[in-house]
């Protein structure tokens, strides 16, 4: 479940050797019975039990899944995505920079890329992303750009691991899952920002956002003022007063509207009505705070669909529902159409060649079915009619 939670069956947990005897990981948690038998449920950390007896996916199956996902993401609309890697909580860092060389670098030295992607590779390797910058610049060409490095702080809201002040509902006593110890996460990131490297962490519980928030502001403190473009992931749940924190140092709020349909009709069960009221999803106070809210989908968790994203954001309906989710936090069309184009652009330091039609920048960008603005505000279409890269039709 969102990378963040495996199912394994009796005879998977016996090949791994999980019983009633194995611990927990650290920043993992193996879910029980009463009487301590495993059920099958792994959160986080503890997923990498199982994720290591699983045979590795062949580099041609990979790679032609780099093809039909490029084909996929064309189709809606999509010319640019940043891609922070195969690694989840429990995964080998080793499989990121596995796919840079074995897909990544073969689709372009075949002349096969199809979208430009910025890389992200797990924080504990960033002196190898420092080294290859240093070695081969930030783009390798105008498809492929090394952005910086990624860490995780938090799980999430659907396996009750997102990290919270106050206790799940469903869940007595659990307050989720910190996955990193705080002063190896801030050594990391200090190194990484000195090596000028971008940082991007995920944090969705409202005391995970908070940690980073204060973990920045050392940094900051410690190695100066720059433009560094720190991207906090998710940005889920914010205390009150957290939203305005993000626009003092200027940090991208990585947000993804569409797992609004996911949470909308569970997060009152998991953390409370009023809690989930007060904050979820808060774009538009992130917004007025100064942040950079960039949209994504955080694809596969939820579809890579930019036009029902807008939709989402703009409404904050579910299919079905009447009323708007937190309907104070819902934004105009403009700023939902800038989070997913020119700030999302910027989040990842590409804003001076895409996320908007300027001389000068890449000519990217898509035919929509609408004949004017005001239609397009007023009914969102679902499809685009066309697609174009470097000025040439890539879709259809």
């Amino acid at each position: 479940m969102d990378g963040h939670m495996g199912l394994a069956n009796s005879l998977a947990m016996k090949i791994a050797g999980i019983d009633k005897n194995t611990n927990d990981p650290v920043g993992g948690t193996i879910v029980r019975t009463t009487e301590r038998e495993p059920t099958g449920l792994l959160v986080d950390a503890a997923m990498k039990l199982v994720f290591n007896v699983i045979p590795e996916v062949s580099v041609n199956d990979r790679r032609e899944a780099l093809l039909t996902a490029s084909r996929h993401a064309l189709m809606r609309g999509v010319t640019t995505v940043v891609d922070v890697g195969s690694y989840v909580p429990g995964t080998s860092e080793e499989q990121t920079w596995q796919d840079f060389s074995d897909v990544y670098e073969w689709a372009h030295s075949m002349g096969k890329m199809m979208i430009r992607v910025c890389l992200f590779f797990p924080m504990p390797t960033w002196p190898r992303v420092s080294d290859l910058i240093h070695e081969r610049g930030r783009s390798l060409s105008g498809w492929i750009h090394l952005g910086g490095v990624k860490a995780f702080l938090d799980g999430s809201l659907g396996s009750s691991s997102a990290w919270f002040y106050e206790p799940y509902e469903d869940v007595p006593g659990d307050y989720g899952l910190q996955l990193l110890d705080m002063d190896v996460l801030l050594n990391a990131t200090l190194e990484s920002d000195k090596s000028g490297l971008q940082v991007a962490i995920h944090a969705i519980g409202d005391k995970a956002n908070d940690m980073l928030l204060d973990m920045f502001d050392k940094v900051v403190s410690l190695n100066g003022t720059k433009d560094r473009r720190f991207r906090i992931e998710h940005a889920q749940h914010l205390s009150p007063g957290a939203a305005t924190r993000f626009g003092e140092h200027g940090i991208i709020a990585s947000v993804q509207p569409d797992h609004l349909l996911d949470d909308a009709d569970s997060a009152g069960r998991k953390i409370g009505v009023e809690r989930a009221e007060r904050s979820s999803y808060l774009f538009r106070s992130l917004l007025a705070g100064g942040a950079h809210l960039a949209f994504g989908s955080d694809w596969p968790v939820s579809d890579i669909y930019p036009l029902q994203a807008i939709r989402t954001a703009m409404s904050r309906k579910l299919p079905g529902w009447e009323a708007p989710w937190i309907s104070a936090e819902r934004l105009p069309l403009d700023d939902s159409l800038k989070a997913h184009t020119i700030s999302a652009a910027y989040a990842c330091f590409l804003d001076h060649v895409l996320g908007s039609l300027v001389e000068g920048k890449y000519a990217d960008f898509v035919v929509l079915p609408s004949t004017s603005w005001r239609e397009f505000a007023d009914d969102i279409p679902g499809h685009v009619l066309a697609t174009y890269v470097n000025g040439k039709q890539a879709y259809p």
